[in-house]
């Protein structure tokens, strides 16, 4: 259980629907969510591997198993395996994301 962080490396702005492209080449089927300035998202996991791609503002993923805090900020991507155990809470401009689910068959 862990998850792998991807900086955004590339010039310019990020298009949400570029991204939104990218993740339904992969055969994923990517949702918006959004949280305000400061929210803070208790611990939780889920049972399929997520993508989050950071639109707008930035957020910290807690790892308390790992003891890792990993900051999100546009254009960077996170995969959050399976069932690991993370928090989020919002920058000060809260954050809009970019969502798909890996489920295996």
């Amino acid at each position: 259980m862990s998850y792998q962080l991807t900086p955004w490396q590339w010039d310019g702005e990020v298009s949400e629907e570029e991204l939104r492209r990218e993740l339904r080449s992969q055969g994923l089927a990517p949702y918006t969510w959004h949280i305000g300035p400061g929210d803070h998202f208790s611990l939780h996991s889920r049972s399929y591997t997520r993508v989050i791609y950071a639109i707008r503002g930035s957020a910290t993923f807690h790892f308390p198993e790992t003891n890792e805090d990993v900051t999100l900020e546009p254009g960077d991507r996170i995969q959050i395996d399976a069932r690991t155990q993370h928090a989020i809470t919002a920058g000060e401009e809260g954050i809009t994301c970019l969502e798909a689910a890996i489920r295996r068959r």
